[in-house]
Order: structure tokens, then sequence, then C-alpha cells
């Protein structure tokens, strides 16, 4: 299954990231070298935003992540929120569906 995790970032996001950066890219690097992490990054103009892609079993491997992420435990992001992603088309869909 294929889940979205959407960041809502502070205001000062790109001013106050540098700090943590390096920690945020090697948790996400660990995550993506483990098959959870697909794809993530920002949202630009203007950077308010960030999405990840999961590919997981349940929202408890992303739940974890969040919660050892440095941006989230630093006051980086705002909320956050999971959301199931039913993908349908693409080489990597996880429902693919062909007509």
């Amino acid at each position: 299954m294929h889940y979205l995790l959407i960041y809502d970032v502070v205001p000062d996001y790109v001013e106050r990231r540098a700090a943590f950066r390096s920690q945020h890219l090697a948790l996400a690097w660990q995550a993506v070298e483990r098959g959870e992490l697909i794809l993530g990054g920002a949202l630009a103009e203007p950077v308010d935003s960030a999405i990840l892609l999961f590919h997981a079993d349940s929202p408890a491997v992303i739940e974890k992540f969040v919660a050892a992420d440095p941006y989230v435990q630093n006051g980086l992001v705002a909320r956050w929120h999971i959301r199931p992603w039913l993908t349908v088309v693409g080489e990597s869909a996880a429902n693919p569906v062909r007509v």
C-alpha cells in the first residue's frame, strides 16, 4: 500500500531547516534503504509543505518515521497527516488497473 505523509511546515522553515537537515536526510535515506520511502521533498513556490511517498503495510511505519524526524521534534512541522494513496497507474502502482 502507498501512503503520503504530508507536512505543513512553519513560515520560517527554509531558514531553520539547515540546523536539522543532515539528520532529517539521514533518517529519510535509511527509510529508502529499508524499502519504505520512495520519494520525498518540499513543495516549492511557496515552500509551505512537504510530501513523502511511502510503501508500507500500515501507517505505523510512517508514524515511526514522524516520531524520529528532527524536523517534527524541533517544531519545523506545524501539522502532519498520513493519507492512504490507492495507486492504480504506473509501474510501481500498488493496485494496477489496466483497461
